[in-house]
């Protein structure tokens, strides 16, 4: 959990690799099947991580792309 990270934040840095509104994206949705892809994940773990989220691995948002999962593994809270 990271303190600097909000959901706001986490759902706006995808929509902006996806290129769409962050309203747009369901907390549920696959973000593999919007079009996020291995290189722009790799991307948001390196944005993240220089936010604070240090340990943040591949794996741990790799396993389950959704922007729930991610929202709440970053920052404790919903999406």
């Amino acid at each position: 959990m990271n303190q600097t990270l909000t959901p706001e934040r986490v759902r706006a840095d995808v929509a902006e690799l996806l290129g769409c509104d962050p309203a747009e994206i369901e907390p549920e949705e696959n973000l593999t099947d919007l079009g996020l892809d291995s290189v722009r994940t790799m991307v948001l773990i390196e944005r993240w991580r220089a936010a604070g989220a240090a340990t943040l691995e591949y794996p741990d948002l790799a396993e389950q792309p959704e922007l729930a999962h991610w929202t709440e593994l970053l920052t404790g809270r919903t999406a």
